[in-house]
């Protein structure tokens, strides 16, 4: 299957041990978002995310605030060249 386009988003605030990556890849896959999503040393979480526009517009907002627990202070975003993944993994 071939994406749309990819996005990396570096999400900032409270977003490690409140569940993040797990609630993440649970709207990527309902969105059917493929590429993945890992905590970073500083606190941070990364996420990859690869599929049609109109999705990764949805997955970017849910972002933005993140599952119940989380606090996001900040996100940026940047456009990555293509790949390809077969599912949304966290690592």
């Amino acid at each position: 299957m071939m994406a749309g386009q990819c996005r990396r988003a570096l999400v900032t605030g409270r977003v490690q041990g409140v569940w993040f990556r797990g609630s993440t890849q649970q709207q990527a896959r309902k969105l059917g978002v493929t590429g993945w999503a890992r905590n970073l040393p500083d606190g941070r979480v990364e996420v990859l995310m690869c599929g049609e526009a109109s999705s990764l517009d949805s997955l970017q907002q849910w972002l933005r605030k993140g599952p119940p627990l989380a606090k996001v202070s900040d996100i940026q975003i940047s456009e990555e060249p293509e790949q390809n993944f077969r599912e949304f993994t966290t690592g």
